[in-house]
């Protein structure tokens, strides 16, 4: 039987994506030089080693065994302290962390990577991590010096770890329904009292110190989100030398029976007169807070990339070695991996897994050069809904395949297959559900600029039309002219929902399909950026003639999807 525990790193990909696909290298654009492709993949290589036997074998410990509440002390499964340590001591979190903010700085394609690996060999440990990244952003962009040297310090030497808390048994989406209070004291400090739902690594036993990251409102604030303030405050208090005092007035109320990732606590924290400090301004919570979500929803899409991956490759492995009914055209008992339709279902999973991962190398690469030239920010901002939503929810498909790939073998958990399923169900809903996205998507990146960055994306797309058809063969024909009309169907589909500006109901009821077109129309243009970039090789190999299978694959088989789409599109609400 297939090794559940077994991760094998995409190395390869990541290879390819960091020194060709973009025809350039991404790495040493974004690093003036100072790493190259090569120097990336070497990071990538590194820490696949380090996933593959370290985290990977925890993935079903923490499944089976899970999260447990004793004594008002979250208790992680045996092995999660330790590997958190050594995650800690190689390198990982400060590697990770911007410049800025005392880390190392890797660029957001290697971090792209990086977090595709982490959450493929244990998403639920690699969610504790990209919670204290996302709060080493916000606290970077908005904390104070004292702040900043108490606690953002940990965070980035990873002896601390950060949690994000928003939600409340009444306030989920509507967070400008928030009714934790925070009131300051004369020493400075702010009491909170309130309950916090769904707190992911709220409590846990593998660091020292958990610094909460909280929206509350203030005395006479104003009702709705503008009301929010932001806060952090610590499970353990912290002296003026540095050291930990008392625990603070927080208590750990429960932990979530979940679905899947049951590895990684999620809890119910109560705060009663906790001592808290201010983030920012009083009235700032949302914006700040926003600069976590944000990082948070792009780490979905790595997320969902490395669990669809891992799912794929169990897939793909017990494919190879099951044998069962006669296989047409092949003589003998040959593999089930060599039925048809076998062999479709794992092309399907292989074409779109590859789309995802370049797209998150690509947007998170768009990501770090917004950050010196502003031309770019909203295109940049315009791909995060996209990568968040897009591939969250065909990721829960590709799961399912995996599971159908196994037959009846895939229902029953020993085999591993099942627990991929369960675990990526919560990503189309964490961070912002897919609705969440697309109305962001459609309401503030399309309608408020009549559709500019839109047809920014299609005139990049266009550009690599054009490359496609200045390549002969008909490998760059065929995907110039399938991309081609796709991409005249999502211009149709761009002024439709523009046409629904005077009647919202209509834009905003079609939103997740328009969103999911334009993924899918993304994913098409990464494997059109492939087959330029392979057809530019003098000598091709079988790693090249793969991805032009592969990408065969996507325009026939997924590409066809954005014509049915800008059909829902252009029809609006339904009444």
């Amino acid at each position: 039987m297939v090794d559940a525990a077994s991760y094998s790193p995409p190395v390869d990909d990541y290879t390819f994506l960091f020194g060709e696909a973009f025809g350039l290298d991404v790495v040493a654009r974004a690093t003036g030089g100072e790493l190259t492709a090569e120097d990336a993949a070497e990071v990538i290589a590194g820490a696949g080693d380090f996933a593959a036997s370290v985290l990977a074998p925890l993935q079903t410990v923490g499944d089976r065994i899970g999260a447990r509440l004793e004594d008002g002390q979250v208790r992680l499964p045996e092995g999660f302290a330790e590997a958190y340590r050594a995650f800690v001591e190689a390198g990982w979190v400060t590697a990770e962390a911007p410049v800025s903010a005392g880390g190392d700085g890797l660029p957001g394609a290697i971090r792209a990577g990086l977090g595709e690996i982490w959450n493929g060999s244990n998403a639920a440990f690699a969610l504790c991590w990209l919670l204290t990244a996302g709060q080493i952003h916000a606290l970077d962009a908005a904390a104070s010096d004292e702040i900043r040297e108490t606690y953002l310090t940990k965070l980035v030497s990873g002896e601390w770890t950060g949690t994000m808390n928003l939600t409340e048994p009444d306030a989920g989406t509507d967070l400008g329904a928030i009714r934790t209070t925070a009131t300051q004291r004369e020493d400075g400090g702010w009491g909170i009292r309130g309950q916090k739902i769904f707190i992911t690594w709220g409590d846990h036993d593998v660091a020292e110190n958990i610094v909460h990251l909280v929206l509350a409102r203030t005395p006479g604030a104003p009702e709705g989100a503008r009301g929010l303030s932001l806060f952090v405050a610590p499970k353990f208090l912290v002296n003026s030398d540095g050291s930990l005092g008392k625990r603070n007035a927080i208590t750990t109320v429960s932990i979530e029976h979940k679905l899947g990732i049951h590895g990684s606590p999620t809890c119910v924290l109560s705060y009663e007169d906790a001592t808290g400090y201010l983030v920012g301004e009083v009235g700032g919570g949302l914006a700040g807070m926003f600069v976590m979500m944000n990082s948070a929803r792009a780490g979905m899409g790595f997320q969902a990339t490395g669990i669809a991956d891992r799912a794929y490759q169990q897939a793909a492995a017990y494919a190879s070695e099951r044998v069962q009914g006669a296989v047409l055209g092949r003589d003998g008992r040959a593999p089930i991996a060599e039925h048809p339709d076998v062999r479709r279902l794992l092309l399907s999973m292989s074409s779109k897994i590859f789309a995802m991962r370049a797209l998150g190398v690509y947007a998170a690469d768009l990501l770090d050069r917004a950050e010196s030239d502003p031309s770019e920010l909203k295109l940049a901002e315009f791909f995060v809904p996209i990568l968040k939503g897009w591939t969250t929810e065909d990721a829960v498909q590709l799961t399912s395949d995996a599971i159908q790939v196994y037959g009846g073998m895939g229902y029953i958990e020993e085999t591993g297959a099942a627990q991929h399923y369960r675990d990526i169900r919560i990503t189309p809903i964490y961070e912002g559900t897919t609705a969440i996205q697309s109305n962001d998507l459609v309401g503030r990146k399309v309608l408020r600029d009549g559709g500019a960055t839109a047809e920014e994306l299609f005139t990049r797309i266009e550009g690599t039309i054009a490359q496609l058809r200045g390549v002969e063969g008909p490998d760059a024909a065929r995907n110039a002219d399938r991309l081609e009309r796709a991409l005249a169907a999502a211009r149709r589909a761009t002024a439709d929902l523009l046409g629904f500006a005077d009647s919202p109901r209509d834009a905003f009821a079609v939103s997740v399909p328009y969103l999911l077109l334009l993924g899918t129309l993304a994913g098409s243009w990464m494997h059109a950026l492939t087959v330029a970039a392979v057809l530019a090789h003098e000598n091709r190999g079988p790693a090249d003639a793969e991805r032009l299978t592969s990408a065969e694959f996507y325009g026939t088989h997924h590409l066809p999807r954005v014509h049915a789409l800008a059909e829902t599109v252009a029809a609006g609400e339904i009444a």
